[in-house]
């Protein structure tokens, strides 16, 4: 069986899980993974509990980036979709709001990647951009 898990919640059920299973926006050259935001504590906390945590992704989301931190990646969010604050009150003036739509997962928190080129180690990932790409 398969359940989907809030992902506030994902600390909570960790240890009940056998492995994680995630998708991915992009796959980055050193094996890392760009995805919604979120995946990289899911990563975190999959690691701390020493379950496995597999990527499935298709080898036209290996992309030729090199990400070192969240800081690396490109902002994605359309200015035209603010946040809202509840109840229709204002956030304070001072408020700054950082709300990113994606994150970055590195490789040493990934198990495997399943694509179509097969069963890959993050640390596989650059020879098949080679392949791909050369």
């Amino acid at each position: 069986p398969c359940t989907l898990v809030l992902d506030s919640a994902v600390g909570y059920v960790m240890e009940k899980v056998d492995f994680v299973l995630s998708g991915a926006e992009g796959v980055v050259e050193n094996g890392g993974i760009i995805n919604k935001i979120g995946t990289y504590q899911i990563a975190m906390i999959a690691r701390a509990l020493k379950r496995p945590f597999y990527v499935a992704a298709e080898s036209y989301k290996f992309a030729r980036l090199f990400p070192l931190n969240q800081s690396d990646l490109p902002e994605t969010r359309d200015e035209q979709t603010p946040l809202k604050p509840a109840a229709n009150k204002p956030f304070p003036a001072k408020l700054a709001i950082d709300n990113p739509t994606a994150d970055y997962t590195p490789p040493a928190y990934i198990t495997l990647l399943f694509t179509d080129l097969g069963i890959l180690t993050p640390s596989a990932v650059s020879d098949e951009l080679i392949k791909l790409y050369y």
